[in-house]
């Protein structure tokens, strides 16, 4: 018995990987632990080479590299994606998919999509829930809205940078929007730490103290416990920076006002967000907000 064309196993997709900072570096190197062919691409060439070592393909350009089946975006923001897509236009044909997985807010994905559609690109909105150790361990969630009938393609892909994909709707911006109902609770639930551990330093209680009152009772949490030992240690490497924290409470900020919606505590955060860039400590993890809870005399900058 012959299977018929319908029935084949589709080929494994060449994917591009536009933009390696912490997370895309993660990412593409789990597709290529996949067995997907990947080209990466980063404006700073110098944090895209190491993965040649890997196997991918490091182009120059991004018209250079988005000659793929499947294209993923990991950038900053909106415009930073809206520009690189400019830059990759020539290279670019109808029928590529776009996996758009930056986090950029309602606004720019639409822009992003309806950019995606005069190239005759099949628009993907698939923001990532995670931050580097999950990029590198490929244990992303990743939401994902857009045509069904772009899932075959990307499915692949989806499963070498993540342990869960959630189809939330057809309608790109539908994820985006989910995504920053997800980020609400990660950047509160940071500020709550360090406001814990700011508490704890003035009032001269040992705040392991605090940690280990709360360890293994309903309100802990592998958060909790893991960022309060980072700050604690002095270890800021970041798995998702103080300014990148502030970028994305600002879009949630911007999402809550069009809808009608109050944000107290949300607002709270991006005021320590900004003050803890303001000190310096933008680079850092954003458990360094840590330090926007200190007095003045207290933070050595």
């Amino acid at each position: 018995m012959t299977s018929s064309a319908a029935d084949a196993t589709p080929p494994e997709p060449t994917v591009a990987v536009l933009g390696t900072g912490i997370m895309g570096s993660g990412m593409a190197r789990n597709l290529l632990r996949a067995g997907l062919p990947v080209r990466v691409w980063n404006r700073t060439q110098a944090k895209a080479a190491p993965l040649a070592a890997d196997g991918a393909t490091v182009a120059g350009t991004p018209e250079e590299a988005d000659g793929a089946d499947v294209i993923i975006t990991m950038l900053n923001d909106g415009p930073t994606v809206a520009a690189v897509l400019t830059d990759a236009a020539p290279g670019l044909r109808a029928g590529q998919v776009l996996l758009q997985s930056s986090t950029v807010g309602i606004d720019a994905t639409t822009d992003l999509a309806r950019r995606a559609g005069e190239a005759g690109l099949v628009y993907l909105d698939a923001p990532v829930l995670g931050t580097k150790q999950p990029a590198e361990q490929g244990t992303l969630t990743v939401f994902v809205s857009g045509p069904a009938t772009a899932r075959a393609t990307v499915n692949p892909v989806l499963d070498a940078i993540g342990q869960r994909t959630v189809w939330v709707a057809e309608t790109p911006g539908t994820a985006s929007r989910l995504k920053l109902v997800a980020n609400t609770w990660v950047v509160t639930l940071v500020s709550n730490i360090a406001e814990c551990l700011n508490l704890a330093e003035g009032l001269r209680i040992d705040p392991q103290m605090f940690l280990d009152a709360m360890k293994g009772g309903p309100l802990d949490s592998a958060y909790l416990q893991g960022k309060s030992a980072a700050l604690l240690s002095g270890d800021l490497t970041p798995s998702f920076t103080v300014t990148n924290a502030l970028k994305d409470s600002q879009l949630i900020l911007d999402a809550a006002r069009t809808s009608g919606v109050r944000l107290d505590l949300v607002a709270a955060a991006a005021e320590r967000f900004s003050r803890a860039e303001e000190a310096g400590h933008g680079a850092e993890d954003m458990i360094a907000t840590y330090f926007a809870g200190r007095a003045p005399e207290q933070d050595g900058g």
